[in-house]
């Protein structure tokens, strides 16, 4: 097994985690909220493993609970596991393939290998797996083997400890004692809570235990289950406080009691709960709490988020609560909370949006870059496609279809194959005017459909798409915004179909006042050196792309990029290069540009887990945290601006000693924890940036297209605002907006 010396190793934490917030917190005494990890680190390695209780402990809280499921062998031993039945989590049908067995369960039959018809010593063999098929099973092959709750005691050490006993009604059946195994092991083992489903188990150890010591909790199952001890249900039960405060200190409940949400998946009001419990003297606890599953789409995909409305609000905090991935509440509770939107920043970089606040509205709408800016965006980013009228506007495609309704309208039978753009059937942008593109309803971007993960549906359709000026104008009269990153693509092949890119959009910036002021940062995006040779005369920030992953860079790469661009975009691959979502090293990428003087922005950073590697946890702000602590990038491109101006601000980034819960990770840490018939396999190495890479031909000229009868040109022509009809009136509606997103988000 593994010692806590070699996982700090392999891990490289190196520092102790202590939560120093002496914030008044809502609970019921006033304490910080606790952390309970379920199983340990369950979200990443097999529940109630060795590995999983001490990465548990070593990324947590110090005061973390480590909370362990008790099953009973057949000669009575106390084992920790999941469930009752050992196949899910163990592989415990390769050792014993005719043991399989059938039995009621609360009324229920079930059939597989159970814990009853094995004593603890048939157990020997027997490893440990992820239960959750999600999840990754290459951290299986590591031989954890089945703890018993005395081995969790001495061996794990764990600051607290959580006993839930789920099935007593079960064991009492077939003449084991679940009772007579929690009082003898409490003569020398300290146990903090237990927990159970069961009314009459808790009563029947009530007065073995003080609670000031010992506490008990009532666990509630779905509020229609059917508690057995009292034939009622758990919805009745919870309007009798008052009872369950004659046999336990607390209650645990799933987190939908507090804050329910509705059949679309969004939240409804909270319930009184919370304020209850804490009026009849109650703790209560939140269960069910996962990084790696949809939660209400309020959210944002931002599991800390979640925790905040939980346990940071003005009204209520639990006590505690319970959790796969016990490094994200860790971090929430001492980082995050209390935090409010004007706290000075702890770290500098800069948060840039490349189509708005595009992960909770349609991109390059005004009500994705009007959520932006109230997030908390620096750069709010405008990638320019060209109308047929000549008139440049934000939209994160050429092709319409994938960011508008577009192909259920009548201009469905423009579609065509672009070859030269790699559109097989589309319709461009340039093949409409700006005013059919107005028409448009937006749609928006769900990258990670293929997982079932779909943005914000209630709004999907929802917002306006902005010209290139209009869009300019909003950005330099929000205060909150530093400035504007515009991104120019295919201007040689708009070029040659009469469309000249580089004139509109300095152009509009003119139009807009950015070419005689200071204020506003602009920044000028592109993958193609061609282009930002364009606007090599302007003073604008000139931005490289380099679009693939790579590994390394020529010394004579970066000279070449000097000489047009002063700053540069990476992909995170190519930052901490990964085999199946593994971390498998650093380049020293970003560390050779930024000794040449180019800031360095990394893109697309992205809530929703399975964009993550499984070495940040499932936790986009973990994820944030490497970029930042450990490779040092200057800025972040984000459809997601709120968890990054979050993280930016949160107070353990001032603490003199970082905690581990807000320590970066190790690149390949998680594969050296691997055993070596495990390991992903090996992916062809990233390639090298030359010089020959960034090196392009000069842009075609403007060619010369005579447009059809009625279709003339109207670049010239100032389209009307999306955000108002003049400069006093965009800032009414843009205030008008503000309060109305403020008064829809809840956290």
């Amino acid at each position: 097994m593994w010692n806590l010396r070699c996982l700090l190793l392999l891990l490289c934490f190196t520092i102790v985690a202590a939560q120093r917030s002496n914030t008044k917190w809502l609970t019921l005494n006033g304490d910080t909220p606790l952390v309970i990890a379920r199983g340990g680190f369950s979200g990443l390695f097999p529940d109630s493993s060795y590995n999983a209780y001490m990465v548990a402990m070593e990324t947590s809280l110090a005061n973390v609970i480590i909370w362990c499921d008790v099953q009973l062998t057949k000669d009575g031993v106390g084992i920790c596991f999941p469930d009752l039945k050992l196949d899910n989590a163990s592989d415990i049908d390769v050792y014993f393939k005719n043991k399989k067995s059938k039995y009621l369960v609360n009324g229920v039959p079930m059939e597989g290998w159970f814990s009853i018809d094995f004593n603890f010593k048939d157990l020997a063999p027997v490893t440990l797996r992820q239960g959750v098929f999600s999840r990754t099973e290459k951290l299986d092959g590591t031989l954890q083997k089945i703890l018993t709750v005395q081995d969790v005691a001495n061996q794990v050490k764990p600051p607290g400890l959580w006993l839930n006993i789920q099935h007593d009604t079960f064991f009492t059946q077939h003449n084991l004692s679940m009772r007579s195994f929690i009082i003898s092991l409490s003569r020398n083992v300290l146990i903090n809570y237990i927990s159970s489903p069961e009314v009459n188990f808790l009563r029947s150890i009530v007065a073995r235990f003080d609670q000031r010591v010992t506490k008990l909790i009532l666990r509630f199952l779905g509020q229609d289950d059917v508690e057995p001890s009292t034939n009622q249900t758990y919805g009745s039960l919870l309007k009798n406080l008052t009872l369950i405060k004659t046999f336990a200190s607390g209650i645990l409940v799933p987190k939908s009691y507090i804050w329910p949400v509705d059949n679309s998946l969004y939240l409804q009001p909270y319930t009184s709960l919370v304020l209850d419990a804490h009026k009849e003297g109650l703790q209560i606890f939140a269960s069910e709490f996962a990084n790696d599953v949809p939660f209400a789409y309020n959210y944002s995909y931002d599991p800390s988020a979640e925790y905040l409305s939980f346990v940071d609000n003005d009204d209520f905090s639990v006590d505690g609560v319970l959790s796969d991935f016990p490094v994200t509440p860790s971090a929430t509770i001492d980082c995050f909370s209390h935090l409010n939107k004007n706290d000075k920043p702890q770290a500098k970089f800069l948060i840039i949006t490349s189509e708005g606040a595009s992960g909770d509205y349609a991109g390059c709408t005004d009500l994705a870059y009007t959520k932006a800016a109230s997030d908390g965006a620096d750069v709010l980013g405008c990638p320019v496609q060209m109308a047929k009228d000549g008139i440049p506007f934000c939209l994160g495609s050429v092709n319409l279809i994938d960011k508008t309704k577009v192909s259920q309208l009548p201009f469905s039978h423009t579609a065509s194959a672009v070859p030269e753009l790699n559109i097989t059937n589309g319709i461009v942008t340039f093949n409409l005017t700006w005013d059919e593109i107005k028409s448009l309803k937006p749609s928006i971007s769900n990258p990670w459909s293929e997982f079932r993960l779909y943005r914000n549906p209630k709004a999907r359709n929802d917002g306006n798409f902005v010209a290139l000026v209009d869009f300019l104008t909003y950005a330099k009269s929000t205060t909150t915004v530093s400035g504007v990153m515009i991104s120019i693509e295919n201007a040689s092949y708009l070029a040659n179909q009469g469309f000249g890119v580089i004139a509109a959009v300095l152009e509009a910036l003119r139009n807009a006042g950015y070419n005689n002021q200071t204020a506003k940062k602009v920044m000028i995006q592109s993958k193609d050196s061609s282009v930002l040779k364009e606007f090599k005369k302007s003073r604008y920030e000139l931005v490289y792309r380099v679009a693939d992953d790579i590994r390394n860079i020529e010394s004579s790469t970066i000279s070449e990029i000097k000489s047009f661009a002063s700053s540069v975009i990476l992909t995170k691959k190519s930052v901490f290069p990964s085999e199946s979502k593994f971390l498998s090293g650093q380049t020293d990428v970003v560390q050779k540009l930024q000794s040449s003087d180019l800031p360095v922005y990394v893109q697309h950073f992205s809530n929703e887990f399975v964009s993550q590697a499984w070495d940040f946890f499932s936790d986009s702000s973990v994820e944030i945290n490497n970029y930042i602590a450990r490779a040092g990038i200057d800025g972040v491109i984000t459809d997601f601006p709120g968890t990054a101006a979050r993280y930016r601000r949160n107070r353990c980034l001032g603490y003199k000693d970082q905690p581990l819960y807000l320590s970066p990770v190790e690149p390949g840490g998680l594969l050296q924890l691997m055993a070596r018939q495990s390991l992903p396999p090996a992916e062809a190495p990233n390639p090298i940036l030359s010089e020959s890479d960034v090196v392009e031909p000069p842009l075609p000229p403007i060619a010369k297209i005579t447009p059809a009868a009625g279709n003339e040109s109207t670049a010239d022509a100032t389209p009307t605002s999306r955000f108002g009809q003049s400069s006093v009136v965009a800032a009414v509606l843009t205030c008008c907006l503000t309060i109305l997103l403020v008064d829809l988000v809840i956290f």
